[in-house]
């Protein structure tokens, strides 16, 4: 039988460890000004040694120097090669250095802007108001203006949320008449409660005129949450039609909610994260996304409503717990791959990214817990027909830049939101003991045939 991710995760093409090693092999010891300017200096040293043998004062004098050099153009070897590892930017003035576009992007500041949570890829994928998108990217700059250490810009953070205000004040009516009728009462409590509320903006900027990280940290959190709902709202569909070819499999016209029962039937336990009693079960909530990819969380949610994945065996394997690939009498679509470029309107069909160009997804891989369908058996251009995996990403085996190498490769459609911590403790041979759409079962859509 074919790789159950075809030519990536579990394929011998997908050498996590083996990329890295050729990195060093084709990249030798780079060369910085410095470095050249001390191999000059070196090299008149010996050219003047040649001029006499007699050991002199002077060339003694030269030769402890010489000794001296090459030490230090070992240490910053040593250095130049540590800082290339560590950083995820070029070094000034190294623009000459020879680069592939490959290993370019991993530099890229554009990767720094990938969403590196679920919670997070999920809000950016809501198409919602243009309004509501300047306040949420206003108030996600302040999630990155935390990380400074010590003397943090709290002036900055400040005008973020004063300019989220005052859009958020201003453009009232265009918010929530982007909101359908029947969905107005619940819009017009949510608006109140991102102005006003306890978790709203005048309460985060009184906590950043006070300098309070830690509760700036809890009401941001909350803030971007009532952002995420109101979104929510206004995007009560799929904002592009899809192609007429398409029309013939499942599709799912805006989020869902999957919770699945995972049971180990080894006789262990998994770990509570907090306090509790250890248990045989334990429950994982995945959101799926169909604004992004309709067609993908469409079959996958028709599969969870007929049962498909009850009581199948999990399988783990690097960077990944896969489902097994046979689902019984239920069988679902093989759809074709789909991915949603960032910046772009809708998905890309039977077709990868070119990540060396800079293209990122939407809803990338490179997120701990990211849901995604493997690759069929007979095409990479399309999606098995039930077979996915959760995918446990680990910055350890990933580009410079933090991407996976499988970026761009497969067709994500959510991610864990509620349980990441029980993923690491499943163990091949556990189980799905049930899965359930807890919720988006009235946006799923089938078609004529399946009616």
């Amino acid at each position: 039988m074919a790789s159950p991710l075809s030519s990536s995760i579990f394929s011998p093409n997908f050498t996590h460890l083996f990329r890295n090693k050729a990195f060093f092999h084709n990249h030798p010891p780079l060369r910085s000004p410095i470095y050249a300017t001390l191999t000059r200096i070196a090299s008149k040293k010996n050219a003047s040694m040649e001029l006499t043998k007699r050991p002199t004062a002077s060339s003694i004098l030269s030769t402890h120097l010489e000794s001296t050099v090459k030490h230090f153009q070992s240490l910053m070897a040593v250095v130049i090669i540590f800082t290339e590892i560590a950083s995820p930017l070029p070094l000034y003035g190294w623009q000459d250095l020879s680069i592939s576009p490959a290993e370019a992007v991993l530099y890229s500041p554009e990767t720094k802007t990938l969403p590196r949570t679920g919670e997070l890829a999920l809000r950016r994928a809501i198409p919602a108001n243009t309004n509501m998108k300047t306040i949420q990217d206003s108030l996600e700059d302040i999630s990155y203006l935390l990380r400074i250490p010590q003397r943090k810009p709290f002036g900055t953070m400040e005008g973020n949320v004063k300019k989220a205000l005052k859009i958020a004040t201003d453009e009232k009516a265009s918010i929530l008449a982007s909101i359908p009728a029947e969905l107005k009462e619940e819009g017009s409590v949510l608006y109140t409660s991102l102005v006003d509320g306890k978790g709203g903006l005048q309460k985060l900027l009184q906590y950043i005129k006070d300098k309070d990280p830690d509760k700036v940290s809890v009401c941001l959190a909350s803030t971007l949450d009532t952002i995420a709902q109101l979104e929510l709202l206004q995007a009560p569909g799929l904002s592009f039609l899809l192609p007429q070819q398409y029309l013939k499999y499942p599709r799912l016209t805006g989020r869902g909610i999957v919770e699945f029962t995972v049971e180990k039937v080894d006789g262990s336990a998994f770990s509570p994260e907090s306090a509790g009693e250890a248990k045989s079960t334990a429950k994982i909530q995945v959101v799926i996304d169909g604004f992004s990819a309709p067609l993908t969380a469409g079959n996958f949610a028709k599969l969870v409503v007929d049962g498909a994945y009850d009581g199948m065996k999990l399988t783990c394997a690097n960077q990944a717990i896969l489902s097994d690939s046979e689902v019984g009498k239920t069988t679902g679509y093989s759809v074709p791959l789909e991915i949603k470029p960032s910046g772009q309107f809708e998905p890309l069909y039977r077709t990868t990214l070119s990540i060396q160009d800079g293209e990122l997804p939407v809803l990338p891989l490179s997120v701990y817990g990211a849901v995604a369908m493997a690759h069929s058996d007979v095409s990479d251009e399309n999606s098995s027909p039930s077979q996915f995996f959760f995918y446990l990403y680990d910055k350890r085996n990933s580009g410079l830049g933090g991407l996976s190498f499988d970026e761009g490769q497969f067709s994500v459609f959510g991610y864990t939101t509620v349980g990441r911590d029980i993923l690491p403790q499943i163990k091949t041979g556990d189980i799905i003991r049930s899965a359930k759409l807890v919720e988006g079962q009235d946006r799923l859509v089938l078609p004529p045939q399946d009616n």
